[in-house]
Order: structure tokens, then sequence, then C-alpha cells
């Protein structure tokens, strides 16, 4: 482990950076310290130590105790009442500290005076409200650094875990190829290697740069258009040679500059057009794709046939749901997506922003 680690692990600990935390507001204090008010440095370091103490008896009281069961919604009135009782009572520690000890102990006698009266000073700073509040802004000063600092933090580590489950859930949902797709491509890769049919090797090569696209090209959050347009007519090729004349298929694509979005989001709406369109029509089924940019945007459209008794099948489909969720953690409320279904077709319109 280097020595750099080392340091940076050290400078981690939370007692080590509180340490250093004390110890920085105790320069502060001394380093700002006016000494014509003092008779001594002694008398200045005892005065800001006594300080301190109590500035680190409300900061814990508040970071361990009071913020965390009371500091909610509902408990907002016990958490101001407790803050209060504590500021009382930490001030009424400190009057007593410096009228019986502090104040006693650097008494100048000057003559006519011999000694300190204690009593004299507790009434009146006991219940002197301008001195109790002006006490209190000295107090809650390193309470309010540290609290702060926690807020940060603690943001910042939901920041991170909540990026970690986008990242995973993405991972998850991008990795959800469809089974049925690769069975069926294996299936017709078989028989055209009975029959020796020279589609087998297009076949294979398709799909292998598919399989590669997919396990390993798109492992970005943004990808190049192109890559998932290329992405998309290998998809189709293999779609064609499963379904034949069965299927007519139009891609249109206008996309003269360089642009990147999500993958994986467009080959799932084809992929649902597929599974819940042409699959399910017994007559000559159609897939109309078209893509370009239009602006600042990703014009999305495909319109897919669907036989009479499937009608509504595509709304509910498992694909569909992913996607939306993918849409959701990657471009929030920066998108539209409009799915409609007329009497023998379902189309569907999205709206991305380019990246």
């Amino acid at each position: 482990m280097s020595r750099l680690k080392k340091i940076s692990i050290f400078f981690s600990i939370p007692l080590v950076r509180h340490l250093l935390f004390w110890t920085a507001v105790f320069l502060y204090f001394i380093i700002t310290t006016e000494m014509e008010y003092f008779g001594s440095y002694k008398e200045a370091i005892e005065s800001r130590a006594l300080l301190i103490s109590i500035q680190i008896i409300i900061a814990y009281c508040c970071l361990y105790v009071l913020i965390p069961q009371y500091l909610t919604p509902k408990k907002n009135i016990q958490f101001g009442l407790g803050l209060l009782l504590l500021l009382a009572s930490v001030y009424i520690l400190f009057v007593f500290i410096m009228e019986f000890y502090y104040r006693p102990k650097y008494f100048e006698n000057n003559g006519a005076i011999t000694e300190y009266d204690s009593i004299k000073g507790i009434k009146l700073h006991i219940f002197n409200i301008q001195m109790f509040a002006g006490k209190t802004i000295k107090f809650l000063t390193p309470t309010i650094l540290l609290v702060t600092a926690k807020f940060y933090k603690e943001k910042q580590t939901y920041l991170q875990l909540n990026e970690q489950k986008k990242s995973t859930e993405l991972t998850t949902l991008k990795h959800q190829l469809n089974p049925h797709f690769l069975f069926n491509t294996l299936n017709n890769l078989y028989a055209l290697s009975i029959s020796k049919s020279d589609e087998a090797l297009e076949v294979i090569e398709k799909l292998s740069e598919m399989l590669d696209y997919m396990l390993y090209g798109c492992n970005e959050k943004y990808v190049p258009l192109k890559k998932e347009i290329e992405l998309i007519e290998n998809y189709l090729a293999l779609e064609k040679v499963r379904y034949d004349e069965r299927v007519d298929i139009s891609f249109n694509k206008n996309v003269e500059i360089d642009v990147r979005i999500a993958p994986l989001i467009l080959l799932t709406f084809i992929e649902n057009a597929f599974k819940h369109g042409v699959s399910q029509e017994l007559k000559k089924a159609h897939i109309h794709i078209k893509i370009s940019i239009e602006g600042k945007f990703i014009q999305f459209d495909i319109t897919n046939s669907i036989a009479r008794n499937m009608a509504s099948a595509n709304k509910e489909t498992i694909g569909l749901t992913n996607v939306k969720k993918q849409l959701k953690l990657l471009y929030l409320d920066n998108y539209s997506l409009d799915l409609k279904e007329d009497t023998n077709c379902f189309n569907v319109r999205l709206k991305l922003p380019v990246k």
C-alpha cells in the first residue's frame, strides 16, 4: 500500500477528522483572540478551552441525539424544545463554571475588592436573555458547520448509491435479450446448415455482430446512434430470414450527424413489434421503421400490423415495461413516448434529446 493511500485512509477515520476539526476551531479562537481582554496567554487559552468544551457538548448532543431522534416532520416541536433545553442547560453550566471557577481564579485584587463574588455574578448572568442569545450563537456555530458537513456527506453517499442502483438496474434491463429471438435464430441457423444454404454464413456473421455489440459494445451510458442503427439492421436481416415473405419491412433512417443515444432502447420496440405483431399475424404482416434527427431530438417511429385477435397485446408486455424504466432512469422527464393502437396496427413515437 502506497504512503499516500495510507495517509488518505488515516484522515478518512471519523475520529481523526473530528479531532482535526476541533483543533482547527481552537486555533482559530486563539489566533483571533484580542489579548488586551486577558491578563495572560494561560487565561486566554483556558477561556477558549472552556468555550470549545461547551461547543463540543452541544455539537454531539445535536448530532447523535436530537437530530437522529427528533428532526422529523412529526417531531419538529420536540426537536425545538429539546434544542432549547440543551442550550439553556449548557448555558447554566457555562455560567456556573465561569462564576465559580474561571473568574475567581483570574480575579485581580484591586485593593477595594479582595475576593470575587460568585453569587452576585450568578444572579447577574443566569437570567440575562441578551447574554444567553449572544452565547447561543457562539455555542452553535461549530454545530452548524458539522451538521452541514454531515448533510453534504450523506447527500454524496446517497447520490453514489443511487447512481450505483441505476447502473445495476440498467445493466439488468439491457441484458434482457429476448431469449425467443435467440432461440429462433439458432433454429433457423440449424435449418439453414442442414440444407447447406449460403445464408447460414450470413446469419452467423450477423448474429455474432449483434451478440458482440450487446455484450461488449454498449456498456457505456450512451452510445453512437449509428451503432444502434447497425444493430437494428442486423436484427431485421435475421428476422427477415426467419419470416421470409410473411413480413414486409421498411427501415428509413435520416441520420447525417453523429449523435449519441441510450443503448438497446430502440431495439426493444422493434423486438416487441415482431413478437406481438408479426409472429401472431396469419397473413402478411408489415413493420415500418423511421429514425431521424429533428433539431436537438432523435425521432423514432415504428408501426407494425397486429392480428385482430391480438388487439392490445402490445401494451402490457415486459419489454415495454422495461424500456419505460430505462427511459425514466436515463432521460428523466426529458423525453416523450406515445403508444397508439389503431384497428389493425400499433404505433410507437419516441422523441429523445440527443446526447
